[in-house]
């Protein structure tokens, strides 16, 4: 057959030229980059295909349709490239498919200029039509990408679990996990699968906590959950504003603010919760009787009388305590308490936050305990000053650097323990300075004597991290189902994916728990622990990441990530950071489960479980160069306020040989998108008993998630990066936000299917609350955003209960 150039109208070659450019440009690149990736062994289909497009866009330049049919060839040998590389996933097919789909779609637009007699318009479009419903038969597949049908239902367990907490979730709601044995779980069931389409909004309130117009401060995330007791509401706003509500109506009673400043900010304005705390045969008129208490991002505690919201004058100084006496110099930012406190027996155990990755040198991550009447500290555990009962002596301060707890911890009244959820020694990704104690208890959870503040077990999950893998959640306690009759137990979930079970009593693990071979090296290879603790109960872990799980919008950012992770260290979990290249850390320090922790149903006998499931792309920067970027602690005139950043990326470490430059989610600077392909969090149903996993969703849509940070308002299940936790109730739903789409959702707890969900005004990263106030169920959420899941910054908290006719 020759090929021979048809006569064209004139005024329509340049979209000839124009489809012929853009292959040749595209296929530029991809030949280009595909030479680099085969060099460093990776696939060679982007090489094979760039010099096929390039090809192509040179025939089709001057005009021969032979390069109409070349990139035509080149596109079914892709399907079928794709098709064998990941077969029918629809997420893995986006990036192989979608982009040369559109171009063979040009291609095929353009043929009938080449070849009006042998390839009409009718063919063109006919062939148009086809790749058409190719992708959408691919969208199909991708919408339901994730889904799997349910298992059995555990039976329901033959006896209710005991709740030791003194003040349980029913009507009220009167702790942070909803007792402090952090269940999160609510024994009401107005709200059914049934009648949760007939959920409407109750009321909105304005928390007027935001930050000041026009300064570009976008720091804050409140992320609270309120406390309901009684005929009350109480929360706080992001910079701690204390705030009662009437819960059947969102009037505000009272508020105190008690005046933090700006520069007290860490990486976010946050106030995840608050303490109700009703004084022992003190007079129900007396001045607090009943009194509020928090902890402030300025690292006070705060009492205030919960009818009034006046401060208690017998509480410290005229109602507040400095935690921070004792921890020597401590620069604004640097210790702030984001969570509340737990009260056991009358003493309220508080932790902070410790700004991450600024200096070895950071103040203590000391533990405190307070008498929750008159703030006078009961006792203070320094792990590196065992024998010091509460202040140091004369002259001293709290041991400097040591692990922190930032998180929320759990209690059981009947022993007396409190459980911490333990962090890391100061600075997360250089381990040569430690000291014995630190590595002994960094990574754990401890439980400790609520009377004396001394340790009687811990439990570790990593051994010298240096991952960023401190626990996140609280330890939620169960009555754990065992052949002669229970144990009392907890259920610990970890940012590294696994769950453990452990006996509360004596930290005993109920589950093996194996030592197991990691990678070893990295710049500290001494350091390394040869093996690392895996649970055999249940773990949220990924399978190992692979270049085919790299992911994009198109052919050549997928390309970029494949060279990124070929340039990269990566043998699996563990694997150690460096600093002559780039290492992957997955899942990244975002979990696997974060600070929203878990829920349990003690009926039905089912974990809630919502997880991330992203890598971290992380490298260490010699001293010598993060100094020539100007990369220093908060505390020096050259230290940044951390902009609101990810936290890690260019953190100093100051007092050690490296700084760190993580890159949160492995995300590229182009677009934005991730390099892992989806999903990127999920929620999941776990059998109590045997860890079998009964369901699993992706959890979040597309609507707000895009490329360059443009919403893409997409309905389809993407599984998205999510911050908060769940709750669920005997009527059979799971209320959960979290993800990055400002949506609240009711799941079924049955089948994992999402029954009901809202549009929220902002970010949903908090989590939410159910009460009853006359007769009516209520959910509560707070929709006041984060920056680092980067959604819309709001105040409002939204309560939702079922219209009048469907109770």
């Amino acid at each position: 057959m020759s090929d021979t150039v048809p006569q064209r109208p004139p005024n329509r070659s340049w979209l000839v030229k124009g489809v012929a450019l853009l292959l040749g440009l595209i296929g530029l690149i991809l030949a280009a980059g595909g030479a680099w990736l085969a060099i460093l062994g990776g696939s060679l289909y982007y090489l094979l295909a760039g010099l096929g497009l390039i090809g192509s866009g040179a025939l089709l330049f001057r005009g021969r349709p032979t390069g109409a049919w070349l990139y035509l060839g080149i596109f079914v040998l892709t399907l079928i490239w794709a098709l064998w590389e990941v077969g029918l996933d629809g997420w893995a097919l986006v990036p192989r498919v979608i982009g040369p789909a559109v171009l063979a779609i040009l291609v095929l637009l353009v043929l009938p200029l080449l070849v009006p007699a042998r390839w009409g318009w009718g063919k063109a479009l006919a062939a148009v039509g086809a790749i058409a419903v190719l992708l959408i038969a691919g969208g199909i597949v991708t919408a339901i990408a994730g889904r799997s049908e349910a298992g059995p239902l555990p039976p329901v367990l033959a006896a209710a679990m005991a709740d030791p907490a003194v003040m349980t979730a029913g009507a009220d709601w009167p702790a942070y996990g909803g007792s402090y044995s952090a269940r999160r779980h609510s024994p009401l069931a107005q709200i059914t699968p049934e009648n949760v389409d007939r959920l409407e909004r109750a009321w909105v309130y304005h928390t007027r906590d935001l930050p000041a117009a026009g300064t570009g401060d976008n720091k804050y995330g409140a992320q609270t959950t309120p406390l309901k007791i009684g005929d009350t509401l109480y929360l706080c706003s992001a910079k701690n504003i204390l705030i009662a509500l009437d819960p059947a109506t969102g009037r505000e009673r009272w508020r105190y603010d008690p005046r933090v400043s700006d520069e007290w900010i860490p990486y976010t304005a946050a106030c995840r919760g608050v303490v109700y705390y009703a004084v022992p045969d003190s007079p129900a008129d007396a001045l607090c009787a009943t009194r509020i208490i928090e902890g402030t991002l300025d690292a006070r505690l705060i009492a205030v009388d919960a009818r009034s919201g006046r401060p208690c004058p017998d509480f410290g100084n005229n109602g507040q305590v400095d935690i921070k006496a004792g921890m020597g110099p401590v620069f604004p930012g640097m210790v702030s308490i984001t969570s509340p406190p737990t009260l056991v027996r009358g003493v309220l155990v508080t932790g902070h936050q410790v700004l991450d990755g600024q200096r070895r040198d950071a103040p203590s991550g000391v533990i405190q305990g307070f008498d929750a009447v008159t703030g006078e500290k009961r006792w203070a555990w320094d792990l590196m000053n065992p024998t010091w009962t509460a202040d140091p002596p004369p002259g001293a301060m709290y041991a400097r650097g040591t692990p922190n707890m930032w998180t929320i911890a759990s209690g059981d009244e009947a022993l007396g323990l409190v459980y911490l959820p333990m962090g890391n020694a100061a600075v997360d990704y250089w381990s040569g300075s430690r000291r014995p104690p630190e590595n002994e208890f960094a990574t754990s959870l401890v439980a400790l004597d609520v009377t004396t503040g001394e340790p009687r077990w811990h439990f570790q999950a990593v051994h010298n991290d240096v991952w960023d893998y401190d626990f996140g959640g609280q330890a939620t306690l169960v009555d754990f189902p065992a052949n002669q009759g229970s144990v009392p137990a907890l259920v610990l979930p970890s940012k590294q994916g696994d769950i453990y079970i452990l006996d509360r009593r004596t930290g005993r693990p109920l589950f093996p728990v194996h030592e197991r071979p990691v990678p070893q090296g990295g710049v500290e290879p001494e350091q390394r622990s040869p093996t690392q603790p895996f649970s055999t109960y249940h773990s949220l872990a990924f399978p190992k990441l692979t270049e085919r799980d790299m992911w994009g919008m198109s052919p050549i950012d997928q390309m970029v990530c494949r060279i990124q992770y070929r340039r990269a260290a990566y043998e699996g979990p563990y694997t150690p950071p460096r600093s002559d290249r780039r290492s992957v850390q997955y899942p990244g320090y975002n979990g696997g489960t974060d600070w929203g922790g878990i829920a349990v149903d003690p009926v039905r006998g089912l974990i809630i479980a919502n997880y991330n499931n992203m890598p971290n792309y992380v490298r260490l920067v010699p001293r010598a160069k993060a100094d020539e970027l100007g990369w220093a602690p908060r505390s020096e005139a050259r230290g940044g306020d951390m902009g609101g950043g990810a936290e890690g990326a260019g953190d100093p470490q100051w007092g050690t040989p490296y700084a760190v430059d993580v890159n949160a989610g492995w995300r590229l600077p182009f677009t934005g998108l991730l390099c892992k392909e989806p999903p990127y969090g999920g929620i999941r149903a776990i059998d109590l008993r045997t860890g079998r996993t009964i369901w699993d969703r992706p959890l979040g849509t597309a609507r707000k998630n895009g490329p360059w940070g443009i919403p893409s308002m997409l309905p389809i299940n993407i599984g998205t990066p999510n911050n908060g936790g769940a709750v669920v109730t005997a009527g059979g739903l799971v209320f959960i936000a979290a993800a990055t789409d400002d949506l609240i959702r009711a799941i079924d707890i049955r089948t994992g299917e999402t029954v009901w969900q809202d549009v929220l005004p902002a970010g949903g990263q908090a989590t939410p609350m159910v009460y009853e106030m006359n007769g009516r169920q209520y959910l509560v959420i707070m929709a006041g955003g984060h920056h680092f899941m980067e959604t819309p910054i709001g105040d409002e908290l939204i309560a939702y209960a079922l219209l009048d006719d469907a109770r």
